[in-house]
């Protein structure tokens, strides 16, 4: 028996007896019975790739990166890919590494998908509101809002308050804070937390990843600062390789080799950002949900001695 069958049987379209099956979309009671009378009786059992037909879908959804090397991506796409395995649909994934074809790249896959999240900075905002304007459902993670669509991101600014009042407190005061703030809104939201308390904070540029840390060490040295705070744990892994832990270092994210590094740094919830989104995007796909939603998940920060323990906090 075939979905068509069952349409015809109960003198609906197969999109209603889509609905009627998936149960996310209101269907009158009357309809809805006949609907699962017809079921029934044909014994029919409905397959996932005959109601993404039925409803025009794919049963799959995009996630676009900038990069895939790294832990925080691998994170997010553990977290992103287990629910949307628990949802029915599979996950096509796209790395832009700074390509000029990007923007092409993303609108072919926007058509052979559902949904499209985009992870940081990966492709312009212009190319996100001409992929939204299709009506193609949009999340952000980790980048600030455009158009009316969805944004997924981690509090920043209080928790590199708190780590620059930790740095403080064990007596720094010439901080250095490496990363560049203008390539990313987390970065950028980080410096500015850390620039309310060290106001004379010095910022020094450089990359994302484990290299660009250990590349940093040379322009860090002529700072010559009491402590430097990491955009993020490669960096700072790669920068404490570098100098053989001489200067004092933090970092971010709470990745697995951070904590065999005893580096402190702040733990922000990477698994938990890519479930959220898949959550989110599914909403709008069946539509249980059309207004946008913009969450933040809380931060925390965690001290280990890298620069120094500290009695009131967790190691």
């Amino acid at each position: 028996m075939t979905i068509y069958e069952v349409a015809e049987r109960a003198s609906v379209s197969i999109a209603t007896v889509s609905r009627v099956l998936r149960g996310n979309v209101p269907v009158s009671p009357g309809t809805a019975a006949r609907v699962r009378a017809a079921v029934a009786e044909l014994r029919y059992r409905p397959s996932h790739l005959g109601r993404g037909l039925a409803e025009r879908q794919h049963a799959a959804n995009g996630i676009v990166f900038p990069d895939l090397s790294g832990p925080y991506y691998a994170e997010v796409v553990l977290g992103y890919e287990s629910v949307a395995a628990e949802l029915g649909r599979s996950v096509l994934i796209l790395s832009s590494h700074g390509r000029p074809t990007a923007r092409d790249m993303v609108m072919e896959l926007a058509a052979r998908v559902d949904g499209l999240v985009f992870c940081t900075r990966t492709v312009d905002d212009e190319t996100v509101r001409e992929v939204a304007a299709t009506g193609t459902p949009v999340v952000l993670i980790a980048r600030p809002p455009v158009a009316d669509v969805d944004t997924i991101t981690t509090e920043n600014r209080d928790s590199a308050a708190l780590l620059a009042e930790h740095l403080l407190g064990h007596g720094y005061r010439r901080v250095v804070f490496l990363g560049d703030a203008d390539r990313s809104s987390d970065f950028a939201e980080r410096f500015e937390g850390v620039r309310q308390i060290i106001p004379a904070i010095v910022p020094v540029a450089c990359g994302f990843d484990e290299n660009s840390g250990f590349r940093a060490a040379e322009a860090v040295r002529r700072q010559r600062p009491d402590a430097v705070i990491c955009c993020n744990d490669e960096v700072a892994l790669g920068l404490t390789s570098a100098t053989a832990g001489s200067v004092p270092v933090t970092g971010w994210d709470d990745v697995m080799a951070a904590r065999y590094a005893g580096l402190t740094t702040v733990r922000q919830p990477m698994r938990e950002l890519g479930a959220r989104a898949a959550r989110l995007l599914d909403e709008r796909i069946t539509g249980a949900r059309g207004e946008p939603h913009h969450d933040v998940l809380p931060t925390r920060l965690i001290v280990r001695s890298s620069c120094g323990p500290h009695p009131k906090e967790e190691t």
